[in-house]
């Protein structure tokens, strides 16, 4: 199979970009399932069920949340409604909303997809660790029914995103980060066939802090008072992607590469 996770959509310029590309990046790449994190796509806080709709119409097959799932309060009965928007799975039970699911792909085949967070530096959630292992087939991303298995490590700390990855390794397609909005150098394969990079990167205006009005962000570090709300900067972005390909066998990873589409950052193409 093959498989795209698009970072962190951050506001209307990151909407915008990936709307405009992922019709042709469905194409070109001959793609069987899209997964993206949407979690800043309203604005830079939270997302709405317009937004989520527009992205599913674009291609997008799955929409995975984070720490700004519940930014905007309209999307607590969309999630509830709407399977193909998960947020973590580690969120207490009786939070609305799930984070997992096995999706239709392509060809009819299945995707196992999961969406956790991680806590250092975080919110203290219920442990990611035994959510993965409660969610994630035992002997191989096939043996559990699915053709592949795709994992949104939402964190902060690179520490605790490749600690995860190697706990996921041999039962996951890939394990791939998002939340700090840089796509970090160390897409790789693990020993145990799982495709794993560190943080796809964001898709938004990297003229800016993380995704955030520069003038604005840096104001906040250098007089250590709120002023000014964090907006999303407005130019150009970048569509930033981890792009994956498995074995029809065994669901394992063969390939992975950064996909970086437009804006500032150097383009990145993963054939």
């Amino acid at each position: 199979m093959k498989l795209l996770f698009l970072g962190d959509i951050v506001g209307r310029s990151g909407r915008d970009a990936v709307i405009a590309r992922l019709p042709g990046l469905r194409e070109t790449l001959d793609l069987d399932f899209v997964v993206a994190n949407a979690e800043n796509a309203a604005a830079g806080f939270g997302l709405t069920g317009k937004i989520c709709d527009a992205l599913f119409a674009a291609g997008v097959d799955v929409i995975t949340g984070g720490n700004h799932s519940w930014d905007q309060r309209e999307i607590i009965p969309y999630i509830s409604q709407q399977p193909k928007l998960l947020r973590p799975e580690n969120y207490p039970a009786g939070t609305p909303g799930r984070g997992a699911g096995l999706f239709a792909a392509r060809g009819g085949r299945k995707v196992l997809v999961v969406n956790v967070m991680c806590r250092l530096f975080m919110d203290p959630l219920d442990c990611p660790f035994a959510a993965l292992d409660r969610l994630l087939p035992k002997n191989g991303p096939k043996s559990g029914g699915a053709d592949a298995v795709l994992v949104d490590l939402h964190g902060e700390a690179t520490s605790e995103k490749m600690a995860l990855g190697h706990r996921a390794d041999g039962r996951a397609s890939i394990a791939v980060g998002s939340h700090t909005h840089a796509p970090t150098a160390d897409a790789q394969i693990l020993p145990g066939g799982t495709a794993y990079q560190s943080d796809a990167g964001m898709c938004g205006d990297y003229d800016s802090v993380i995704g955030m009005r520069k003038e604005v962000a840096i104001d906040r570090f250098v007089r250590k008072i709120r002023g000014e709300r964090l907006e999303p900067a407005a130019g150009e972005a970048t569509v930033c992607g981890t792009y994956v390909e498995t074995d029809d066998a065994t669901g394992l990873a063969t390939h992975i590469a950064p996909l970086r589409q437009g804006g500032r950052l150097r383009p990145e193409w993963p054939l």
